[in-house]
């Protein structure tokens, strides 16, 4: 995509913040109607929305416009935005985004201390249906058992899964916390485990056994994150297999758009989507992974209008 001006030198991005692959293929697979990117971010414009000022890493902006034309370009039409660190808890330009698109949209948020009840009523109604604890030290200090506790507390009765950003070794350690959370728990791309511990490992020990729980989820993106190979990726495409086809009910599927705090170049989005053919090679699973699961865990409305096209900008 058009990489966007950097306006001030404070606003230049951090390192493992690259712009979006410049040219991302159009899929060859064909996916269901409503099928959803369960895990994408919109960043900006900061001239806009700015980015928080104790933020730890500055992206390239990503705005919403840029984000449905990758979508359409993909064949998806539902997505869930995913709060970014980098603006902290001001939801505006979460906000935004949600109120463009009828319904086709849904949102995860960052609590903070500052949000209140009345916070979380507004963002209920604008479609967010999670919040996201991130547990990674270079998204700031992870949260102590009392700020989890005030979070539960201010989304109280709202039905909201708890979506959980963990590395590794750091399931199995809170494996008894999530088991202890109430509702709907959501682990983010594939627990980001470390590949070489293998498939008896600890964290996927932890991570199978809390799928078997029927209560945790676990979002099969970021591949690109947790291979050893590079793309296409095909150690941490068995491993996402292997979770669809063990919990096909408990799996969601995303994009990652647009790919910050990554090493090295953005993955190519339309490749991402053709994985999904070894991902959910059933049709069944196919279904249940990119419609009726994100459908359920994330309160999407039914009979949603159609999204009207949108080119994706040529070689951009």
């Amino acid at each position: 995509m058009t990489e966007p001006a950097v306006h001030d030198t404070q606003l230049a991005p951090s390192p493992g913040c690259p712009p979006p692959h410049p040219a991302p293929r159009a899929p060859s697979l064909a996916l269901p109607p409503d099928s959803c990117d369960a895990h994408c971010h919109i960043l900006g414009p900061a001239d806009v929305f700015p980015y928080a000022p104790d933020r730890t890493f500055t992206p390239l902006d990503a705005p919403k416009e840029q984000l449905r034309a990758l979508h359409a370009h993909l064949g998806l039409t539902r997505a869930v935005i995913v709060q970014s660190s980098c603006h902290g808890h001001d939801h505006s330009v979460l906000l935004d985004a949600l109120r463009s698109r009828d319904g086709q949209l849904r949102g995860v948020a960052l609590i903070g201390e500052s949000t209140t009840r009345e916070d979380v009523e507004e963002l209920h109604r604008a479609g967010v249906r999670a919040f996201r604890l991130n547990f990674l030290p270079h998204l700031r200090i992870p949260p102590t058992r009392a700020e989890i506790d005030s979070v539960l507390e201010r989304v109280d009765g709202l039905g909201w899964a708890a979506q959980l950003h963990v590395r590794g070794e750091q399931i199995a350690l809170l494996e008894d916390l999530v088991r202890g959370l109430p509702g709907k728990v959501v682990v983010d791309h594939i627990g980001r485990v470390d590949l070489a511990a293998g498939p008896d490992g600890p964290p996927l020990r932890s991570l199978r056994a809390l799928l078997d729980s029927g209560r945790v989820w676990v979002k099969v993106s970021g591949v690109d994150r947790v291979s050893r190979q590079g793309p296409p990726y095909a150690d941490a495409v068995a491993l996402a297999a292997s979770l669809v086809a063990h919990a096909p009910e408990r799996v969601v599927w995303g994009t990652d758009y647009p790919h910050v705090n990554i090493i090295g170049h953005a993955p190519d989005d339309g490749l991402l989507v053709d994985l999904l053919e070894r991902i959910a090679p059933d049709p069944a699973h196919l279904r249940r992974l990119m419609v009726d699961n994100p459908a359920e865990l994330f309160d999407f409305p039914t009979d949603l209008p159609t999204d009207s096209p949108t080119d994706f900008p040529a070689g951009s």
